[in-house]
């Protein structure tokens, strides 16, 4: 084989090395890395020198795409906020009029069901959910997910006051705060059981019935 041959041979391979990810591209696959490193039951600090190692790259090149680890983290977090409340939004925006007096009620029941279904399709997420993987890391970063949770209750606590003045309670805003604050507990209980299982007990598993015990 000639050299002309040999190098339009290895050339598609050099070109492939040489091709540089797109604007966001590795940002986006260190979050994609960390998550992973997250997702295995049991594993301690996350340091940014295994997480380079994974990745096969320098903590130098982290570096130049997230200015801290707690700025990786805020990348989760970024992503966990944006898909929870934007199906939170699409669960609650109006749907024209209706009578049925368990509508509101019904949207916190769907908004508790959706959330545990986000932490058992993404168990890196979910600890950082609960706290576990931020442990170690900027006190702030627990205090945003603290916050995180509070803004669902508030979601939960609007449905169910609807709910409740729909089902024409006397104490409707009394009794939306008590049940929103039980559905938070039993969302932050699923997922906090699902992490110290290994990720093996589901935290949707069973919770129709559960729900409609709370009903």
């Amino acid at each position: 084989m000639s050299s002309v041959e040999e190098t339009e041979v290895a050339s598609p391979v050099q070109a492939a090395a040489r091709k540089r990810p797109r604007p966001g591209e590795r940002r986006e696959q260190i979050l994609q890395a960390l998550a992973a490193m997250l997702e295995q039951p049991g594993a301690e600090r996350i340091t940014t020198a295994a997480l380079a190692a994974r990745l096969e790259v320098s903590e130098a090149a982290l570096y130049r795409h997230f200015a801290s680890k707690a700025q990786m983290f805020e990348g989760l977090i970024d992503f966990i906020e944006s898909s929870v409340f934007t199906l939170i939004k699409r669960i609650t925006e109006p749907r024209g009029q209706s009578d049925d007096a368990a509508g509101g009620t019904q949207q916190a029941l769907r908004i508790v069901t959706m959330v545990l279904q986000f932490a058992e399709r993404n168990p890196g997420m979910v600890k950082v959910m609960v706290g576990d993987a931020l442990v170690f890391e900027n006190e702030r970063l627990q205090q945003r997910m603290g916050l995180f949770f509070d803004k669902i209750e508030a979601s939960l606590r609007q449905c169910l006051r609807e709910g409740a003045e729909s089902a024409g309670s006397s104490t409707p805003t009394a009794d939306a705060q008590l049940r929103a604050a039980l559905l938070g507990d039993l969302m932050r209980g699923r997922m906090l059981r699902f992490v110290r299982s290994g990720f093996k007990r589901s935290p949707a598993a069973d919770l129709q019935n559960v729900l409609a015990v709370l009903h």
